[in-house]
C-alpha cells in the first residue's frame, strides 16, 4: 500500500490496481534498489484515509539488538571526517546518521503520523508505504526534477545549508550551498542551451531553514532519464567529486542508506516529478530508524553537526503518534 500528498495539495493520493503502469518508484541512494508501485492515481480525503488506520503492529520485521549511536561517537567520527575533508581538499562530504527510536511497549499509528506530517509541512511531498515487508514514511520539499510533458520545461533546485530559523547564515552554509548550485548548473548546461537561475533565498522547513536556488531549462523528453542520472546524487546528499565521496560515505557510515537520500519518481498525466527522499524514517514492528545527515566541510564543528542532525530528526519525531498496545 502507498499513500502520498503532493506539496500544497488538499487530497491524499493512492493507487488502485486498474493498470500495470508504473506510477511511483522509490530509488535507493546507491541506485541499486528500486521499489515500483503500479496502478492509477486516485484521490481520497483525510477522513477516508483514517477510516482504516495502519499501525506499526502491521509490520512483521523487528529491530533486534542495535546500539544507538551516541553523541560522543558521532562527534568523534565527524572529527575524523573533517580531517579527511581537509586532507583531500573536498568542498563538501555528506555524512548521515541513523537515529534509533524504540517504541517502549507502545505502537505507532502510522496513519495519524502521516496526517501530522501533512499538517506540519504543507510545502512537502509526504508519503507512507508498507510493501514487501518494508515500511517508510517521509516529508521533504526538495525537488530533484519536475518535467512538463507538454512544454518540455524542466525545473530543479539547489537546496543546502541548514540552520535554526533564528540564526544567521555563515560562510560555511553559504559555501556549502554554492557547491550544489555550481554542480547543478554544470549538469544542466549539458542538456539545455538556456538556463534560468533565481536569486538564492531562504527555504523554511518547520523548525529549520535552508538556502535555495531555483533552476528552469528546456530539455528534450528523451534526455530526461539521462539528466536525472547525472543529477543524482547531488552534492547536497553526497558531496563532490561524486564517486570519490560515494566511496568515502561507504567507509564512514556503518549501515546502508537504503531509500534515504535516494529519490521518488511520480508520473501523472502532465508531469514527471522527482522528489529527494530526506526527512524520512524506516518503521519496523518495535522501533524505527530516523535518517538524517549534514554536509561536512573544513569549517564544520562536530558539536554543531550533532545539533543539526537532532533538529532534522525532530521533523519526524514530533509528528509520530504513539498508542498504547492493546
Amino acid at each position: 500500500m502507498l499513500y502520498f500528498r503532493f506539496p500544497f495539495a488538499e487530497k491524499i493520493g493512492t493507487l488502485n490496481l486498474s493498470s500495470e503502469k508504473e506510477v511511483v518508484s522509490f530509488v535507493s541512494f546507491d541506485k541499486k534498489s528500486k521499489l515500483d508501485f503500479k496502478g492509477e492515481i486516485e484521490e481520497i480525503s483525510s477522513e477516508e484515509f483514517l477510516k482504516t488506520p495502519i499501525f506499526s503492529t502491521d509490520i512483521s520485521q523487528m529491530v533486534k539488538e542495535v546500539t544507538p549511536e551516541s553523541e560522543q561517537h558521532y562527534q568523534k567520527k565527524i572529527g575524523t571526517v573533517i580531517q579527511f575533508v581537509k586532507e583531500n581538499q573536498l568542498s563538501k562530504l555528506v555524512i548521515s546518521r541513523r537515529k534509533l527510536l524504540k517504541y517502549d511497549g507502545n505502537s505507532v499509528n502510522l496513519s495519524q503520523s502521516f496526517i501530522n506530517l501533512c499538517a506540519s509541512y504543507p510545502n512537502a511531498f509526504v508519503y507512507l508505504f508498507l510493501e514487501k515487508g518494508k515500511c517508510w514514511m517521509g516529508a521533504f520539499s526538495e525537488v530533484l526534477g519536475r518535467f512538463n510533458k507538454q512544454s518540455g520545461a524542466f525545473e530543479t533546485m539547489s537546496l543546502a545549508g541548514t540552520l535554526p530559523l533564528s540564526e544567521t547564515w555563515t560562510q560555511k552554509e553559504l559555501q556549502e550551498q554554492k557547491t550544489v548550485t555550481k554542480f547543478i548548473e554544470e549538469v544542466l548546461n549539458n542538456f539545455s542551451e538556456k538556463i534560468e537561475i533565481s536569486e538564492t533565498q531562504d527555504h523554511l522547513s518547520g523548525n529549520i531553514k535552508h538556502l535555495r536556488t531555483d533552476f528552469k531549462a528546456s530539455i528534450q523528453p528523451e534526455n530526461l532519464k539521462e539528466l536525472i542520472a547525472a543529477l543524482h546524487p547531488t552534492p547536497a546528499v553526497c558531496g563532490i567529486p561524486t564517486e570519490f565521496c560515494r566511496e568515502a560515505i561507504s567507509r564512514f557510515e556503518e549501515y546502508p542508506r537504503n531509500f534515504y537520500a535516494g529519490y521518488i519518481k511520480v508520473e501523472t498525466a502532465d508531469f514527471i516529478q522527482y522528489f529527494v527522499n530526506l526527512r524520512c524514517a524506516e518503521f519496523l514492528n518495535n522501533a524505527a530508524f530516523i535518517y538524517v545527515g549534514g554536509g561536512i566541510t573544513a569549517e564544520s564543528i562536530p558539536e554543531k553537526e550533532w545539533q543539526e542532525t537532532e533538529l532534522k530528526a525532530e521533523a519526524i519525531l514530533k509528528n509520530i503518534d504513539f498508542r498504547e498496545k492493546s
